[in-house]
């Protein structure tokens, strides 16, 4: 599976944003697709995930009613729209795919390219 990640920027605190991750290669009906967020000198961390065929989702806790992850069938594009931005938040976000939902990076194959985004306080 090819992935592209766009979306990201600066934004201020309190604000929004929402990345896009388009897939194409291959049928997704067995795939989960996951975003994860890196900063420097730490481990690539899960933010958000969901299966294509059941919609299943799972967060991280330091998201959960903020961020909401979606999928668009018909586009092949799972989205990540993120709401009440923090500074902490800030990060490259990298969006991934693997045949199951797993929450480890080491667990997806499929990685696209990262887009970087800024929180400012």
């Amino acid at each position: 599976v090819q992935l592209q990640a766009s979306g990201g920027g600066l934004v201020q605190a309190g604000g929004s944003l929402r990345l896009s991750c388009a897939a194409s290669g291959r049928t997704l009906s067995s795939y989960a697709v996951a975003w994860f967020r890196q900063t420097p000198g730490k481990e690539r961390d899960i933010v958000a995930a969901i299966t294509w065929s059941h919609g299943v989702t799972y967060y991280a806790d330091s998201v959960k009613g903020r961020f909401t992850i979606s999928r668009d069938n018909a586009k092949n594009i799972v989205y990540l729209q993120m709401n009440n931005l923090k500074p902490e938040d800030t990060a490259v976000y990298y969006c991934a795919a693997a045949k199951g939902l797993y929450y480890t990076g080491s667990s997806y194959s499929d990685w696209g390219q990262g887009t970087e985004v800024t929180v400012s306080s």
